[in-house]
């Protein structure tokens, strides 16, 4: 039955992927926080290394300072885009009456060329649209914000269960990096974990592929938002465009929690070609990541683009936001474990 299955390639493919989706449906959640811990320990095994021998620092020390270097870094950039958030709210506050104001002249404009058009009371249209624009602002500030706020214990719950990750993976990465060595060396010493080396390593190039993949489309997103919204003459447009940059790595929310909240005020305030402009650069910026993507990871994966785009389409389908990690990871994984066993002889 053993030699069958072996022999047997489409049937390896299908064992193969379902153990995948297994572990990556069932398994890896519970596990995320080590198995990160693991890949950072991986990855920067050689800085740390070198941080052993020429500066004497034990490899738990040199990856304590790692962590505290990366979460100063970050935390620097939460704050320096969360100060320049609250100090620009006076001016959004200041035009709240302005806005109001041009979303009458807005309304009134359009029943009027609406009523012409079809034939229709203006008046009337314009009383009813009106109506159900200060009915869902009114939901808004007394309903969904006041709930959003009644909602705090599962705020607190998602914080904890934060902190906890955040906690569980500098124990693991400290206490996986004093004994590293001893773990790789007995894997080993066994052969069968060498397909288990191969699978980590070829993980590991797919992660390295993907994070400078991510890092070069937010450059470039980051880049053309900020110039266009900067030439366009937005308020504050340069860091806008960097925002909508650094956000458009979130799945599907992206550069449109910047842009399209853009556009929406410059058409009610009149500005009719910023919001225009605004919402095709939206388009652009998807563009770009749709172009790029598959391309940068693809060709430095060895495999096609195509194949990352299904595997993204695929993730999305079988794990929702997550998938477009866990597609391609758990084609990345299923493709290294298949060569590493065609290699052994074992399919």
């Amino acid at each position: 039955m053993v030699e069958k299955i072996k022999e047997s390639k489409p049937l390896i493919l299908l064992l193969l992927t379902g153990a995948v989706y297994f572990f990556l449906k069932y398994i890896s959640p519970l596990i995320a926080p080590v198995l990160i811990a693991m890949l950072f320990v991986t990855i920067f095994g050689p800085l740390l290394k070198k941080m052993q021998e020429k500066f004497h620092v034990h490899r738990q020390v040199g990856a304590v300072v790692l962590l505290v270097f990366a979460a100063i870094i970050i935390v620097g950039l939460i704050w320096i885009l969360s100060s320049w958030i609250v100090g620009s709210l006076p001016q959004w506050v200041e035009g709240l009456d302005a806005l109001e104001k041009n979303i009458e002249d807005i309304v009134h404009a359009v029943c009027q060329t609406v009523g012409k058009t079809i034939g229709v009371d203006s008046a009337y249209l314009e009383q009813t649209l009106l109506h159900n624009i200060n009915e869902g602002i009114d939901y808004v500030q007394y309903h969904a914000v006041p709930g959003m706020l009644s909602q705090s214990l599962i705020y607190a719950k998602l914080l904890a269960a934060l902190g906890g990750f955040l906690v569980t993976f500098i124990i693991g990465a400290v206490l996986l990096a004093k004994d590293y060595d001893d773990i790789m060396n007995k894997m080993l010493d066994r052969e069968e974990f060498h397909v288990l080396l191969e699978v980590i390593c070829g993980i590991i190039r797919y992660i390295a592929t993907f994070v400078k993949a991510q890092l070069i489309i937010i450059s470039v997103i980051a880049v053309v938002s900020a110039v266009v919204l900067g030439v366009l003459g937005v308020r504050h447009g340069v860091l806008w465009g960097i925002l909508a940059g650094l956000l458009d790595a979130l799945p599907f929310i992206g550069t449109g929690i910047v842009l399209i909240p853009l556009a929406i005020v410059h058409l009610f305030q009149g500005a009719y070609w910023r919001a225009v402009i605004c919402v095709l650069l939206y388009v652009v910026c998807i563009f770009l990541r749709e172009m790029l993507e598959p391309k940068l990871i693809g060709q430095r994966i060895g495999v096609t683009p195509i194949a990352v785009l299904v595997s993204i389409y695929a993730g999305i389908q079988l794990f929702g936001i997550w998938g477009i990690i866990k597609g391609p990871l758990g084609f990345i994984i299923i493709n290294e474990t298949y060569h590493s066993l065609q290699r052994r002889g074992g399919a």
